[in-house]
């Protein structure tokens, strides 16, 4: 069920995905900069967390799911700027890029797809509540949006990498690992090993 909320955070996801893509790309987004905003984000969530701090409770009240609220407010931001500075340091610019794309349009457009027309289970994950028809919406969105930077081998394998990791959900000290961490990580190696030896 994709709930209003949850498109609005979706369509969110796209949006600074795109503009981040974009500012890397111009250089006017560099590796120190995206970690100081991570270090920005998680003293605000740490804030917001206890007290009202305008206007990210703001933020928060719109697009943030109830449970994080308490718990964690602004994870999904947060964890996303990690993927980001993940990709740049540990793949070249066009790859990271390609990565990024995936992130950005590949994990959301899966989110709503799946949520608004999804019926069938997912091959790569039966009990995962990601239905199939997100899959492979998002594998072809990143697919298109990761094909700006790469050839085609490597935007659609690391495309279709990526959705279906992000579907097996991965555990990490019995912690599910954030989408946002994997899904770059994933289509970057992917795309990075393709271009070695294709």
């Amino acid at each position: 069920m994709l709930t209003k909320q949850e498109l609005g955070r979706q369509i969110l996801h796209i949006a600074v995905g795109l503009v981040t893509v974009v500012l890397i790309y111009l250089n006017i987004l560099s590796p120190w900069s995206i970690f100081l905003l991570i270090i920005f984000g998680i003293l605000a969530s740490l804030i917001c967390k206890y007290y009202p701090l305008w206007p990210f409770s703001l933020f928060l009240h719109y697009f943030e799911r109830e449970d994080m609220k308490k718990r964690f407010p602004g994870k999904g931001l947060i964890f996303f700027f990690v993927g980001v500075l993940l990709a740049i340091q540990l793949f070249e610019t066009k790859i990271a890029l390609a990565a990024i794309m995936v992130l950005a349009l590949g994990d959301s457009v899966s989110h709503i797809v799946g949520g608004r027309y999804g019926k069938l289970k997912n091959i790569f994950n039966g009990k995962s509540k990601k239905l199939l028809e997100g899959t492979v919406a998002g594998s072809i969105a990143g697919f298109l949006g990761a094909l700006i930077f790469v050839p085609i081998p490597e935007a659609f394998f690391g495309a279709f990498a990526a959705m279906a990791a992000e579907v097996v959900e991965v555990e990490l000290n019995q912690n599910q690992l954030d989408d946002n961490l994997l899904v770059p990580l994933v289509a970057g190696t992917v795309m990075l090993l393709i271009s070695k030896f294709l």
